[in-house]
């Protein structure tokens, strides 16, 4: 039974599908930039939850949208005098090639909000219908949150005590709204700030508030109710709280069963900030030298409801974990004997289970796996593993990455032949005493990227990982 932690009822809850799929909504990129590794540790968490539903049986329907319309998007495409869809196309397909370089796998959905005006603006209506939505003097609609009773359930604000702008943006109207805390559906067309960009609405020329964005696409593709809706922690007030709220006034259905939210990522325990110098992407990462599994492993390696400090120390370590468990792979599909041994795959297994089934508690998966590598390196080392367990531990493994989605379980690229030569002449070498000719054909393997590893079934090279 699989448990996460629900952020609306404070509580792990058993997740279970009001259907025979599964329907979860995740938020994804503003595209106006290339995105961070902070919003890298969210996917990445994301896709963990993903996968780790399907292990367990789930059938899963995902929508992630792309948020293609904001105030950051619309500036950037006035400043280089391009259209909104050239401006951000670039950076949609950056997203995309980093989601692949991540191992991220594909979701079913992937909305933009240029494409859902249209259900936009009927939600809109439908909420002035009913009176929970009011046009302003300046042609701005507005969500009234006194009409709704239970705003603040998601992040346990008290309605009356709240003295801050609900939208989470910009507002040059504050005095306009009928309440400081009420937040925008729809934003009248400003032609200072919006250009040649807007859209026609019943309401007048303008575009789509941020939060109504996500309602839309998320009741459109997956229906009124979402089993569960995932984010950063950053997103819960105010973008979530507004979700729920707008959709369930519209809909007059509960929104989301599940509240699933990430904590955020630090950088040498700071916040992530250009100004700070400490602001990475993904191509940041690459350019260091390091890989995108590297960095998957370290994004989802500590517990998604705690803060990740990154440091390149700490990728350093997934780099070194990775290699660990790579050497081991390379070993077992080296054995051939037929010894048997009482290596404990089967707890392993449950160990691993159970701590995903935990509200995904990678660091016990984490500690189940490594402690069966442990054990099954060790039993190479006596030579006590025979080649059918051998197998079934790479099984194994091969189970647990469907979940992780990091393991280097394949085995690498090809050695090329001048470099077998170059050991076969420096083992010789070696079996003639002769440590001068060694010592060279040791640092030519060395200068062409290779180390050489000597094992109990001779010397064999491997790929440098600096």
């Amino acid at each position: 039974m699989l448990k996460l932690y629900n952020t609306e009822t404070r509580t792990k809850e058993e997740v279970v599908s009001l259907g025979p799929v599964l329907k979860m909504y995740t938020c994804g990129p503003t595209i106006y930039d290339f995105a961070h590794i902070g919003n890298f540790r969210t996917y990445v968490v994301e896709d963990l939850l993903r996968r780790t539903l399907l292990f367990f049986g789930l059938k899963v329907e995902q929508a992630m949208n792309i948020t293609d319309i904001d105030d950051k998007t619309i500036r950037g495409a006035i400043k280089k005098q391009i259209s909104l869809r050239d401006y951000t196309e670039p950076f949609r397909k950056a997203f995309f090639e980093d989601l692949q370089a991540l191992n991220i796998e594909k979701v079913e959905h992937y909305p933009n909000a240029t494409d859902y005006i249209a259900e936009m603006i009927q939600m809109i209506e439908g909420l002035m219908r009913n009176g929970c939505a009011y046009k302003s003097q300046n042609g701005s609609v507005y969500f009234s949150i006194q009409k709704f009773a239970q705003y603040g359930r998601l992040s346990h604000l008290n309605l009356t005590d709240l003295k801050v702008n609900a939208s989470g943006e910009n507002e040059a109207d504050e005095y306009d709204k009928d309440n400081i805390a009420d937040f925008v559906l729809w934003k009248a067309y400003d032609s200072q700030r919006d250009g040649q960009i807007f859209w026609e609405s019943p309401f007048g020329p303008g575009r789509p508030g941020w939060h109504i964005e996500c309602s839309a696409m998320a009741t459109r593709l997956l229906g009124h109710t979402i089993d569960i809706h995932c984010g950063g922690v950053d997103n819960m007030f105010p973008h979530h709280e507004n979700e729920i709220a707008q959709s369930e006034c519209c809909t007059g259905h509960r929104f989301v069963r599940h509240w699933v939210h990430v904590e955020h990522l630090l950088v040498d325990h700071k916040k992530m900030s250009k100004s700070l110098g400490n602001f990475f992407t993904l191509r940041d990462i690459l350019k260091k030298g390091y890989t995108g599994a590297q960095l998957r492993y370290l994004l989802l390696s500590t517990h998604y409801r705690t803060q990740l400090n990154f440091t390149l120390a700490g990728l350093d370590s997934a780099r070194a974990s990775l290699q660990r468990l790579e050497d081991l792979f390379i070993r077992l599909r080296a054995i051939r004997s037929h010894h048997m041994s009482s290596a404990c795959l089967d707890k392993a297994r449950e160990r691993f289970n159970q701590a995903l089934a935990d509200d995904l508690n990678i660091s016990a998966a984490l500690s189940a796996l490594f402690d069966c590598v442990r054990e099954l390196n060790s039993l190479c080392d006596e030579e006590k593993l025979g080649e059918e367990e051998a197998q079934d531990a790479l099984r194994l493994f091969a189970q647990w990455d469907q979940v992780l989605g990091v393991l280097p379980l394949h085995p690498q690229e090809e050695i090329p032949s001048s470099l077998v030569q170059l050991l076969e002449v420096r083992e010789q070498a070696r079996r003639e005493r002769n440590w001068r000719l060694s010592d060279e054909m040791r640092d030519q393997i060395l200068s062409q990227g290779y180390l050489i590893e000597d094992t109990p079934q001779g010397a064999r090279l491997k790929k440098s990982r600096k």
